[in-house]
């Protein structure tokens, strides 16, 4: 009886230390997670999960998480928020990320490189296309064109009304 009662808080002691890490990974604000098949992009009410090769997130300081069906309502969110309130503001934003178009993974947005003007639509037509490396994004323009290769602090609110 003791020995069975030493083996159960062994295996407690085990879980514990096992899925710790992961409770404190998943609130760490600069780890980028997976929208769950309710999440709808704030700025179009689209469901972002219906387009996984086009979902981008901003993570804010708090844990909370905001995603996006394409980097142009990101975008149009990012340079709505009040670059000096208390509540998600600019400066509350830990994270940003993007899908990277040729292989779906999540990379961060502060250091992709964004194609403007290709022939490739988004969820809602004309979209900024984000690439992890300044070389994928110029064989994307040689494969399906594109005006300019932007990066993330290029990105305006004139950019945004340009690809509309």
């Amino acid at each position: 009886m003791a020995q069975t009662f030493l083996w159960f808080c062994v295996g407690i002691a085990l879980a514990l230390v096992f899925t710790t890490p992961m409770i404190i990974v998943a609130k760490d604000p600069s780890v980028p997670q997976i929208p769950g098949e309710k999440e709808r992009c704030p700025m179009c009410g689209m469901f972002v999960s219906h387009y996984p090769d086009w979902i981008s997130q901003v993570r804010h300081d708090d844990g909370a998480t905001v995603f996006f069906d394409g980097c142009k309502d990101l975008f149009k969110y990012l340079l709505s928020l009040d670059p000096h309130g208390r509540i998600k503001s600019r400066k509350n934003v830990a994270a940003v990320f993007v899908t990277n178009y040729y292989d779906g993974e999540t990379i961060a947005a502060r250091y992709a490189f964004f194609v403007v003007g290709s022939n490739v639509m988004g969820p809602m037509g004309p979209e900024l296309v984000p690439h992890h490396s300044l070389e994928a994004a110029q064989d994307f323009v040689q494969d399906h064109g594109g005006v300019r290769i932007l990066r993330f602090d290029e990105i305006t609110s004139t950019t945004l009304r340009a690809i509309l």
